[in-house]
């Protein structure tokens, strides 16, 4: 008995030498078949990047966010202002009035440039406005030298929009991001069905060779009809788990496709011969995950919205604190009768210190409620997103920190399953042999041969599963996986 088993042994490991030498060259020959055929996931990536709506969608936020600091920078665009009003009942000209400004708004403390021409004439035109026939010609500054002269309400706002556009750019990375995890899970979701799909389809063919030969043995008398009918059932079973994984093959299909846009905006079929590639080797190391948890604390789109929110609320503290000071205006002009400078003027009706405009404007209010109650509400939310800030930045690198404790998981299960996987074919391989010698059944090959199967399935769905829980680490990392 002992010499028998020892026999089923060395019987058993020539036949899986030989039968993976023939599964090797048969592999090659199928992938230079496929080579054609092949849908990289390289390839997947750039058409994805390229014309995918969202990925098209989120470069408009940054746009958006430009737009935002062209309309702050409005406030600061000069301004020309013109009006003029007549009236005459009788041989009278009640008045003539004309007056102009140009408005230069300045960024240097708040200050506004003022260049100006006013004509007010006739009977019954107010003394303090009153011109001489030619008018008076202005030029004067509005400076603000109590609230205001830090900043004020459009300079805030500008600042404020130009850090926006930092925050619109980690938005616009973060939904590219997103978009480019889904899609390579798809990917890999789609090569374990093409995997499964490969592997029951092997059994089938397996099993509808043994079927014949088993047949061909009942009918001259080898084996009992028995065998016969068992063979066709496992046949018949493994034809359903067929037309089972096929659907899902097919769904897996169509919702990779789901990612696939041409130049002109129309989506893309996934070709029914299309197949995925070969899965890398399954490594990570540590050094690159210290290098993502240093990258993501500087660089993920989440703290870099935070951050740029905690700018802007700085400079709406400065602007609210700004509020709390006294309204302090003043304004002056020098004037002129000139009209042009192509005609003389004497000096002393020429700009000179004896001809100016003056005015001061002062307002504060008592209490100062309205203005002490927005500064403490920035001030709270300013708190509040410093909480903020510090808790996701732990949350994302202990994602990140537990992602690679996942995809060492995996390294550690597809190691085990792989030698598993050969110990099964030992076993299915021998029980061949004693099938031969009739001291086993064909019940015990066909569970051998399913178990042997299944195994192989859950090593892709182990491989698969890397390969998406590797683009998760990328994505809790804040950036996204660059494939070769």
């Amino acid at each position: 008995m002992k010499f028998k088993l020892i026999c089923y042994g060395v019987i058993g490991c020539l036949l899986l030498l030989v039968w993976g030498g023939k599964v090797s060259a048969q592999a090659k020959n199928n992938k230079a078949q496929d080579t054609s055929k092949t849908f990289a996931l390289k390839d997947f990536e750039e058409l994805v990047f390229k014309n995918h709506p969202i990925v098209k969608q989120a470069a408009l936020l940054s746009e958006a966010a430009r737009a935002n600091v062209l309309q702050s920078l409005g406030y600061f665009d000069p301004a020309l202002k013109a009006a003029f009003g007549r009236k005459l009942f009788g041989e009278s000209e009640y008045y003539n009035h004309w007056t102009s400004e140009l408005k230069v708004p300045l960024w240097v403390a708040g200050a506004d440039l003022k260049v100006g021409y006013d004509r007010n004439v006739g009977e019954y035109t107010n003394p303090e406005t009153h011109t001489s026939l030619s008018g008076l010609t202005g030029i004067g500054l509005s400076i603000p030298l109590g609230q205001g002269l830090i900043i004020d309400a459009r300079r805030s706002t500008l600042r404020q929009s130009r850090i926006m556009v930092g925050y619109a750019e980690a938005e616009r990375v973060k939904q590219i991001n997103g978009v480019w995890y889904n899609a390579i899970k798809d990917y890999w979701n789609w090569y374990y069905m093409y995997r499964q799909f490969e592997l029951i389809n092997e059994g089938v063919r397996l099993a509808e060779q043994r079927y014949r030969a088993v047949s061909g043995q009942t009918e001259v008398g080898d084996k009992p009809g028995i065998d016969s009918v068992e063979a066709n059932i496992t046949v018949q079973d493994r034809r359903i788990q067929l037309e089972k994984v096929k659907i899902e093959l097919q769904n897996a299909r169509l919702v990779l496709s789901n990612h696939l846009w041409n130049d002109q905006g129309n989506p893309l079929e996934l070709p029914v011969d299309a197949v995925p590639q070969s899965a890398a080797p399954l490594k990570v190391d540590r050094q690159l995950v210290d290098t993502l948890v240093t990258q993501a604390a500087n660089l993920h789109p989440e703290l870099v919205k935070l951050r740029a929110k905690s700018g802007q609320l700085a400079i709406e503290r400065s602007y609210r604190r700004e509020m709390l000071k006294p309204k302090i205006n003043i304004s002056g002009s020098l004037l002129s009768k000139r009209r042009s400078f192509n005609t003389y003027v004497p000096d002393y009706y020429d700009f000179g210190w004896s001809n100016y405009k003056v005015g001061l404007e002062f307002s504060f209010p008592l209490f100062l409620r309205a203005e002490r109650g927005k500064l403490r509400e920035v001030k709270i939310k300013q708190e509040q997103l410093d909480f903020d800030l510090q808790q996701s930045g732990r949350v994302i690198q202990n994602e990140v920190l537990a992602s690679y404790n996942d995809l060492k998981a995996y390294e550690s299960q597809l190691a085990i399953q792989i030698k598993n996987i050969g110990n099964q074919q030992i076993l299915l391989t021998g029980e061949s042999q004693k099938f031969d010698l009739g001291e086993s059944t064909l019940f015990l090959i066909n569970s051998r041969e399913s178990k042997l199967i299944d195994m192989k399935i859950k090593r892709e769905e182990m491989i698969a599963g890397f390969q998406k829980a590797l683009a998760g680490l990328y994505y809790k990392a804040g950036t996204r996986q660059n494939v070769e």
